[in-house]
């Protein structure tokens, strides 16, 4: 290190490189208002980046008269937390992961690009006129839309902001642009000073029973510390309403709430939820949103003026003035882990930030991830359970239909399709779930054999009919169906397998006078489309409800009370270890869609193997003994979460690059391995992706700390002595999946 006389910034710049650069000061700055925590626009090779001001220092190991000074401090305060800042240094420890990288994770796109931090002018809010009033009364028959509208401005004598009436009606713009026409409703700006008064009056709690009563007791008897709490209850029985009773004693307090969810689709409902029961504005974070109003919804949380933020995966770094309370619903759901880049676990981080900020943790689920029941288990989270469904309803029983040798059409046995007839008879609706989007996963030329393999990925193309396209789930490849083989010329090509689409082409030809509706990722692409489906199946308008893992979980559809399991087989034998565990918590998730309200419901899964033991386990004892069963299973083999593991892959564009790589890191691991299992180096499961060969290196410990420790210089030589620029390698710790 050498001392020099200036002010040293040390700087997280966006890039994989594994540390921070240093930078003197801006030429006029006031070097009194310099603070880590501070976004500075510095020249970086021959770009210009916004990076993060982690430290201040007088030394450093370059030559002073070499550094370059910074072009601009863009804040006057550290745009983040002091919260915040150290959840995303413990995160950079603990994922081996290049602090640039992190630090840009927890900001929105346009904050990285240097947009300003100031709070936006808040949104106009809509009242009701006494034309309106009047319209109402006589009720404006030939537009539904206008009158749900109308109805809901009336019970708000406060207005009512757009992103609340979103949730009231599929398109409240046009809706409003209409009820503005007539006279009826009219926009009124506000001051950002009362954003946070502005609500509808909410409305009434439901009553608790015993369970969930006795849930928001132990919670909010421990709001003043750290403390997790696993909710298990099984579906249905009312884990949401237990979610609102905490956020409304917290608030009370006037303090903020986080609420994660792990995808999209889980948010309309409850966000309609939430804004039926708590005052002031909602922030909502996700990726469907454009990078401005994700900006906003961020910039209202880290103000305090949105007192509840709900949001996906990356919210778990949300901002938040006076933070109370962490809730992490659907916690075992895989995707709260970030599959690239910086490969965070968002449940574990809600964990870690929780525990630094002294404050309680909820992790809410009907089937918790295996390492949440040891967890505790071992007494470290306190458990929590709703055993029952909320209104006395029973959880719908579960069917296993042996489909072998019986005659199929696309997939759906005779028995499964009369028992369909029996309930739509009975205006009720039917879900049936294919976790495979698309029309068939496989094209095949009768003639020659051709398959509709991936040019880039050792996988097959999938069908989709309706687009005319094969394309690739993995790499996003595609390319237009051929009228005649590409090797052979024959024209006998023929789909093989079934996905979503091609069951819904199916179950139109099967029940052609039944309205249906398909929810997947193909059929939800368009902004509001997710929210309009949701809609037409609440009120009645689809019959036949055909979907992925997207339908099955977290929707209440009180009218469903018959659920197909169309293809059980395709997760009962996988790879990884926790493709067991994937399945059953899938099935049951699938299986809580029945009979959620007062119409008893059934479940049936057709399968191949009725007599798997997973099956067995789930239907006649249920997750808590599929659990306990899976937890002794994975301690005799030495598996999470009895053991901690590393995933370092690699990957290059020429064949045994990523492998040779891999060799060379474990040559020099040996000599520090102690405590350390390495398995490997192998090929990937699916070698080629998106062009690129793959291969893995397994490290295992028994204890977590020796793990950390051994990476720690294992990493850094290998950043010091292998600079093969061919080959991009990263590390996962925790790895969710071994693909």
């Amino acid at each position: 290190m050498r001392a020099v006389s200036d002010l040293i910034l040390r700087i997280a710049v966006p890039s994989p490189l594994d540390r921070t650069f240093d930078y003197l000061p801006p030429p006029g700055c006031d070097l009194a208002t310099l603070q880590p925590g501070l976004r500075v626009r510095v020249p970086f090779g021959r770009r210009h980046v916004v990076g993060f001001l982690l430290e201040l220092g007088t030394d450093t190991t370059l030559n002073p008269t070499a550094l370059r000074p910074a072009q601009a401090v863009l804040d006057t305060e550290a745009v983040l937390p002091a919260d915040v800042l150290a959840l995303l240094r413990w995160a950079q420890r603990y994922y081996h992961h290049p602090p640039g990288e992190v630090f840009a994770t927890a900001l929105p796109t346009l904050l990285r690009q240097g947009e300003s931090t100031e709070l936006p002018a808040p949104a106009p809010l809509w009242q009701i006129t006494a034309s309106g009033r009047a319209a109402l009364a006589t009720g404006p028959s030939r537009a539904p839309a206008q009158k749900l509208l109308l109805d809901y401005l009336a019970r708000c004598p406060d207005g009512a902001d757009a992103d609340t009436l979103r949730a009231v009606v599929r398109d409240s713009t046009a809706t409003l642009r209409a009820l503005r026409a007539k006279n009826w409703a009219e926009p009124l700006a506000r001051p950002a000073a009362i954003l946070a008064e502005t609500a509808c009056a909410p409305r009434p709690p439901p009553a608790l029973n015993a369970a969930q009563a006795a849930a928001v007791t132990s919670v909010t008897a421990e709001l003043d510390r750290f403390q997790v709490f696993l909710l298990e209850g099984v579906t249905g029985s009312g884990k949401t309403e237990v979610y609102l009773r905490l956020i409304e004693a917290v608030l009370a307090r006037d303090r903020q709430a986080l609420v994660l969810t792990p995808e999209i689709g889980l948010t309309p409902q409850l966000l309609a939820r939430f804004r039926e029961r708590l005052p002031g504005p909602l922030a909502v974070l996700h990726s469907g949103l454009s990078d401005r109003e994700r900006l906003n919804a961020w910039l209202l949380a880290r103000a305090g003026i949105a007192r509840v933020v709900v949001g996906t995966r990356s919210a778990v770094f949300a901002p938040l003035r006076a933070p109370g309370i962490l809730i992490v619903d659907e916690e075992h759901d895989p995707s709260f882990k970030q599959q690239d880049s910086f490969r965070y676990h968002a449940r574990d981080l809600a964990v870690v930030r929780g525990r630094q900020l002294g404050i309680p943790v909820v992790l809410g689920s009907a089937t918790p991830a295996l390492e949440s029941r040891h967890n505790a288990e071992r007494g470290r989270y306190r458990l929590l359970q709703l055993p029952e469904r909320v209104g006395g309803g029973a959880e719908a029983p579960i069917e296993i239909l042996d489909v072998r040798r019986q005659p199929m059409a696309e997939g759906l046995s005779r028995p499964l399709l009369e028992r369909m007839r029996i309930h739509l008879a009975r205006n009720e609706q039917v879900l049936l779930f294919l976790n495979r989007r698309g029309f068939a996963p496989i094209l095949l030329c009768h003639e020659c054999g051709w398959l509709s393999q991936c040019r880039h990925c050792d996988a097959r193309m999938t069908l989709h009919l309706r687009q005319r396209r094969l394309i690739c789930h993995h790499c996003g490849d595609s390319q237009p169906v051929d009228a005649a083989c590409p090797l052979c010329g024959s024209v006998d090509l023929r789909a093989i397998g079934h996905g979503t689409e091609r069951l819904e082409a199916a179950l139109r030809r099967e029940f052609p006078e039944t309205d249906l509706t398909r929810m997947d990722r193909d059929s939800t692409r368009r902004r509001g489309s997710l929210e309009a489906l949701l809609a037409d199946i609440h009120n009645g308008g689809r019959r036949i409800l055909i979907g992925t893992q997207m339908l099955a979980k977290g929707h209440h559809f009180p009218e469903v009370t018959l659920v197909g399991i169309v293809d059980a087989d395709q997760g009962l034998y996988g790879i990884d270890f926790r493709a067991g565990e994937r399945m059953a918590q899938l099935v049951l998730q699938v299986a809580g869609r029945a009979g959620r309200a007062e119409k008893p419901g059934v479940v049936i899964i057709q399968t191949h193997h009725p007599d798997h033991p997973l099956l067995h386990v789930l239907v006649s004892q249920g997750y808590p003994a599929f659990a306990t069963a899976a937890l002794a299973e994975r301690q005799s083999a030495w598996l999470p979460p009895f053991a901690h593991q590393a995933l370092l892959r690699a990957e290059a564009a020429e064949p045994g690059r990523a492998t040779t790589f891999l060799r060379a890191a474990r040559t020099l691991a040996d000599p520090y391995a102690d405590g350390i299992e390495l398995l490997g180096p192998a090929p990937a499961p699916m070698e080629r992706r998106a062009g690129r060969f793959r291969a893995h290196l397994l490290l295992q410990a028994a204890r977590r700390q020796d793990l950390h420790r051994f990476l720690e210089s294992w990493i850094a030589r290998l950043r010091a002595e292998h600079a093969d620029r061919r080959v991009r390698w990263s590390l996962d710790i925790d790895p969710a999946e071994l693909f």
